[in-house]
């Protein structure tokens, strides 16, 4: 019989895992995607310890311009917007917006004519979101409720897809790029920030609940990361690796701690098997 989770035990981490760190989020504390309830609240497998180090991952000076209440919630590893290269008007969505970072960045690309959805499964954090689009007084952003297997949100609407680093939580991964091309105009654009790996995870990490709600369990590797996308039907895919610290895939082995037995696989080729990709890709005219 087999011990492996399934799709419904993963949403379920998962969406517990982030609500508690919504719920528990505090202006002058910051949080991670690594921490787990009863750990340090600044430990972070995506990102470093400080909402300054965290605010790196952007290209941009345009983040560290928003109040903690958001910059505390961004819990990425990369930046999308940027690689997005949004231009006024554009309707963006963004696969598991979390405190809204991102969707916010994103509203000030696309500006009043254009607009910004937000899709996050866990309830607390829409709450957050919500709370933090109206601190900023955003009318071209909006929040819903669902699975990015299972988007709300019309065929043929979006013309880009933005993720930081929520694609490698999905049980399905296949199904959320079927979704994305779903939801595109023809000629839209896939730009995602995300964890992918260069060859085999021990299956024990696979398999271990508490590291899915981080980011290294569930990462594909990127060779079927782009079979997937091109799957879907996609073309053009492009994935530029970016080599994580050695403290940051430290903190993910932390938080994985004694639960699991790593066995003969060595600490070095986690690290060069686990990296932030930047991705694009285009869905045909």
């Amino acid at each position: 019989m087999s011990n492996d989770p399934t799709p419904k035990d993963v949403h379920s981490t998962v969406r517990e895992h982030y609500g508690q760190i919504a719920a528990g989020f505090q202006a002058n504390k910051t949080t991670g995607c690594g921490c787990t309830p009863g750990e340090d609240a600044n430990s972070s497998c995506c990102g470093s310890q400080t909402v300054n180090s965290q605010l790196k991952i952007y290209e941009t000076a345009d983040a560290s311009a928003l109040p903690e209440s958001v910059t505390g919630l961004s819990l990425g590893c990369g930046d999308p917007v940027t690689l997005a290269a949004l231009q006024p008007g554009q309707t963006v969505l963004d696969l598991g917006s979390g405190g809204g970072i991102d969707c916010f960045l994103s509203a000030q690309k696309v500006g009043p004519t254009g607009k910004v959805i937000g899709v996050d499964m866990t309830a607390e954090m829409l709450e957050k979101a919500r709370q933090n689009r109206a601190k900023l007084g955003l009318d071209n952003v909006e929040f819903r409720l669902g699975e990015i297997e299972h988007l709300p949100v019309a065929d043929n609407t979006v013309d880009v897809i933005i993720s930081n680093c929520v694609i490698n939580l999905s049980p399905d991964k296949p199904q959320v790029f079927r979704e994305a091309f779903r939801v595109l105009q023809p000629g839209g654009k896939l730009s995602v920030s995300d964890i992918t790996t260069d060859g085999p995870l021990p299956e024990a990490v696979k398999s271990n609940m508490s590291a899915w709600a981080g980011c290294v369990a569930g990462a594909l590797d990127v060779k079927d990361y782009v079979a997937a996308i091109e799957a879907a039907g996609f073309i053009d895919v492009n994935i530029t690796p970016v080599y994580l610290p050695k403290e940051t895939v430290d903190e993910a082995l932390d938080q994985i701690g004694e639960s699991i037995d790593l066995g003969e696989f060595p600490e070095d080729e986690i690290y060069r098997a686990v990296f932030s990709a930047k991705i694009t890709a285009r869905k045909p005219e």
